[in-house]
C-alpha cells in the first residue's frame, strides 16, 4: 500500500465518522439521511435518502452544508457529489 493510499484510507475513515456523527443527525431532524458511497480523487460520493432524495434544496444542503463541513475538516476533500 502506498503512502497516498494510506492517507486516502485515513481520510475516508474521517469522512465516514463526520457523516455519521455530525451530518446524519442534522439531516434526520428533517427525516432525511445519506449514505457514504465512495471517496476518490478528492470527491466524496454520497447517496441521498429519505426526504433528502428529490428535495429541491438537497443540492444547497450538499454543497453549502456537507461539502463545506468536510472540506473544513479534511484537506483531501475537494467536493461532495450525490449519486443514484
Amino acid at each position: 500500500m502506498t503512502l497516498q493510499q494510506i492517507h486516502g484510507k485515513q481520510a475516508e475513515e474521517k469522512i465516514k465518522t463526520i457523516l455519521e456523527k455530525e451530518v446524519k443527525p442534522m439531516l434526520a431532524m428533517h427525516l432525511g439521511s445519506l449514505d457514504f458511497v465512495d471517496f476518490k480523487d478528492g470527491v466524496v460520493s454520497v447517496r441521498l435518502q429519505g426526504t433528502c432524495k428529490g428535495c429541491p434544496l438537497s443540492q444547497l444542503t450538499l454543497k453549502a452544508g456537507v461539502e463545506e463541513l468536510l472540506r473544513s475538516k479534511i484537506k483531501e476533500v475537494t467536493s461532495v457529489e450525490a449519486v443514484e
